[in-house]
């Protein structure tokens, strides 16, 4: 067995490294292999970073890695708690990021090292945990040792109680405050501040206040104040951690359904090997019941695969040799023998995951504006503790009145609520819309999909099933020769009529210098006589009524007559529910298709749609789709195919099938699997209620802030008052984003519940 990419530079590297240099090597190494080219001098690299806490924490990591030379740019997502960052590789290594990082005060690891990271996660909750015990524990000795201080005890009886509270509290803080002070540090050592900051500097304010009054024999101590603060904090801080925990971001889920290895075909017989040492080409053998790890076609063997996850077709699917299998499905039935086409990274599940990752990590512009105002926020607090502090001793009150009234301002006024506000509200419609079998490629599509009026749908592939039976036709000789070159094509009609010539058992013709024209059909040579299948304008052909209510595609084969297939293209079953759906939404709807005007004028009529446009080229979609935005309209384009894909980029927003083209997929914003319909019109409905819950969060951030600061300088609220609030404040923002994990109560039409869970 080779050794491992990292272990490979170390190797290359020389026998004669320090174990530093050794360690560096690698970890760069590393790095070096999560890079993925994106388009010419651009690389990605996604990383992990478990420190993130606050909106302080997003803005400082964005703003330092862009300072990085040959970085393009940086952006930091909250609740997956990850980065991702478009770096020139000619002026930038991977290792000069996780090096800035670092020097920030957050440790990284690479995307691909999520089981390390959630190990570390792991540990971090149970620490957090023991923490939370010990607080508690300490607390109640030291409230039961000052029931007798608040009942009048005095003189050495007082101060007994005032030195035994205070060797239960200092050690306590000390170790169950240990998280707030050492991210506080870090924050420190990179010159910036986090929310971490106020709130340690509150604790230790209180424990030192305290210890200066029992070294005088003062008559008051806060002991009790300085480890419930703690106490209520770190509590605070699990419930926290917990909430966020149930939005895990999809990309994140799906890592987890990602098999760690397979069992590949080797001379010593099977083996089973890690997915990093699968190559493709390697023999993967797959038992009933379990999950498929790359992409792959089936030489031996047949079953029935479950392939929801990766298509949300809930009908199992019979394979046998020949037939291709995607990463992620689930084998039923009988052992499969694959041979590997595409792993890891590059396998479809691996794409989701990439494309989900890349959607989390997109902001929208009210996420933006958050960011902005976390990154000022920590600042102007200890500005306002310090302008609370100085208030009150100019108003005549004692320091250690204005000390305490200042550490209620610092903790009280704490940025979570409004650093959560927008992503944490993002991460769980991602996530919620990926479970109903939408999967959301652009993070800020939600934002303008919520804004909407206007809904355009292409009719083949979209509005209909994409599956059109073709007519018997009369000229086998001419129908082989269009299944030559509609094997070509990933056109619904031109799969169509190469399957029908297959399963009819015609003999098919050589095609060669086969070239796809968008918009209009599929030309080549076939036998070497010039040939074009498309549209009857391109083709040259005259319509006729034969074909004046059916799909048609016409054939010029040489000199001769051209030649009508004719084909019959059902909608989906929940179309008309759709559209009415969207339409009682107040929105509009319209069909914009590159068919005749017949199929889609009989489509239009029995969908209810009243507004329609057939004929249409790639050039005139995009054209109309543009005079509808320029028009102030907000264009939601729904298509599948490659002569939807101008239109799809030029829309607001844009919608495109899973089954669709590759180039409709790329173009659209979101992608939805399966055969309904329905998750257009429940992306919508989404949309609008993420957008509605953001809105309540920032409400009650803010709100909190113009109510609870104000109070807190005027002495209303306790240190221990401010750590409730603060912590309240925080879970009231991530419990209503939460909400979005319910279904929507409309639309609902009846083939929602045939979308994948």
């Amino acid at each position: 067995m080779g050794c491992c990419p990292a272990d490979a530079a170390v190797a290359l590297a020389g026998g004669d490294l320090s174990p530093e240099a050794a360690a560096r090597a690698r970890r760069a190494a590393e790095l070096d292999a999560a890079l993925r080219e994106t388009r010419p001098g651009v690389a990605l690299l996604q990383l992990i970073a478990p420190g993130m806490k606050c909106g302080g924490c997003v803005a400082s990591l964005e703003r330092g890695l862009k300072a990085v030379p040959g970085v393009l740019s940086a952006r930091a997502n909250l609740t997956a708690k990850r980065l991702t960052v478009e770096l020139d590789p000619k002026k930038a290594r991977a290792l000069d990021v996780a090096d800035a990082a670092e020097k920030l005060g957050f440790e990284t690891w690479p995307l691909e090292a999520a089981d390390a990271a959630d190990a570390a996660e792991k540990r971090e909750t149970r620490d957090l945990l023991m923490r939370v015990g010990v607080a508690g524990f300490a607390t109640m000795n030291v409230m039961l040792l000052s029931v007798s201080v608040w009942s009048g005890a005095d003189g050495v009886t007082r101060d007994l109680m005032h030195w035994i509270s205070g060797l239960i509290a200092v050690p306590a803080v000390a170790y169950a405050g240990r998280p707030f002070f050492a991210s506080a540090a870090a924050s420190l050592k990179a010159r910036r501040l986090n929310m971490d900051c106020p709130i340690s500097l509150a604790i230790i304010l209180a424990t030192l206040i305290s210890l200066s009054e029992v070294l005088r024999s003062g008559p008051e101590a806060y002991f009790d104040a300085a480890i419930m603060l703690t106490f209520l904090l770190l509590v605070g801080r699990y419930l926290d951690r917990l909430m966020r925990a149930r939005a895990r971001s999809a990309a994140s889920a799906l890592a987890r359904l990602q098999p760690r290895g397979a069992t590949v075909l080797t001379a010593d017989g099977p083996t089973w090997r890690p997915l990093e040492e699968i190559a493709p080409g390697a023999a993967v053998l797959v038992a009933p019941g379990e999950r498929v790890a790359v992409d792959g076609e089936v030489v031996e063997g047949a079953s029935d695969v479950d392939c929801a996850l990766v298509t949300g077709e809930t009908t199992p699917e019979a394979v046998a040799p020949g037939a291709t299998v995607r990463a992620g499905a689930l084998n039923l039935s009988g052992a499969l023998t694959l041979r590997a086409t595409a792993v890891g990274e590059q396998s479809s599940l691996g794409e989701i995951q990439r494309l989900m990752a890349e959607a989390e990590s997109r902001k929208s512009r009210v996420a933006r504006l958050a960011d902005q105002a976390a990154r000022i926020y920590a600042p102007v607090i200890h500005l306002v503790g310090l302008a609370t502090f100085l208030w009150w001793l100019s108003a005549g009150a004692d320091w250690r009145t204005a000390a305490f009234t200042a550490i209620a301002v610092l903790i009280i006024t704490c940025p979570c609520a409004l650093g959560l506000a927008a992503p944490m509200a993002q991460a769980t419609a991602a996530g919620a819309l990926f479970r109903r079998g939408v999967m959301l490629k652009d993070g800020a599509a939600l934002e303008r999909l919520a804004l909407v009026d206007r809904v355009v749908f292409d009719k083949t592939g979209t509005l209909t099933a994409g599956r059109p039976v073709l007519r018997r036709p009369d000229d086998l000789h001419a129908a082989a020769a269009a299944a030559a070159l509609a094997a070509r094509s990933r056109h619904p009609l031109a799969a169509a009529l190469a399957a029908w010539a297959q399963g009819a058992g015609l003999a098919i013709p050589r095609a060669e210098q086969v070239a796809e024209r968008p918009g209009f059909g599929v030309e080549g040579l076939v036998d070497g006589a010039p040939a074009k299948l498309g549209r009857a304008a391109w083709v040259g052909a005259a319509e006729d009524a034969a074909a004046e209510e059916a799909t048609a595609v016409w054939l010029r084969l040489g000199e001769a007559a051209p030649v009508a297939f004719l084909f019959d293209d059902a909608p989906r079953a929940d179309a008309a529910e759709t559209i009415a759906a969207l339409r009682g939404d107040g929105l509009s709807v319209e069909i914009l298709s590159g068919d005749r005007a017949g199929p889609v004028a009989a489509l239009a009529r029995r969908l209810g749609v009243e507004s329609w446009r057939a004929g249409a080229t790639p050039e005139e979609k995009i054209a109309h789709v543009a005079a509808l935005s320029q028009a102030g309209g907000k264009v939601l384009m729904v298509g599948d195919g490659v002569n939807d894909a101008p239109a799809l980029a030029a829309a607001s927003v844009s919608m495109a099938p899973a089954a669709g083209a590759d180039v409709g997929r790329a173009a659209a914003d979101m992608v939805f699997f399966g055969e309904a319909l329905a998750p257009v019109a429940e992306a919508r409905a989404t949309a609008v209620r993420t957008r509605r819950i953001i809105l309540q969060n920032f409400a009650i951030a803010g709100g909190y802030n113009l109510i609870a600061v104000p109070l807190a300088m005027m002495g209303y609220a306790s240190p221990l008052v401010a750590a409730v609030a603060m912590s309240t404040s925080s879970l009231l923002v991530v419990a209503n984003a939460l909400r979005l994990q319910a279904a929507p109560t409309q639309p609902a039409p009846s083939a929602l519940a045939e979308a994948p869970a």
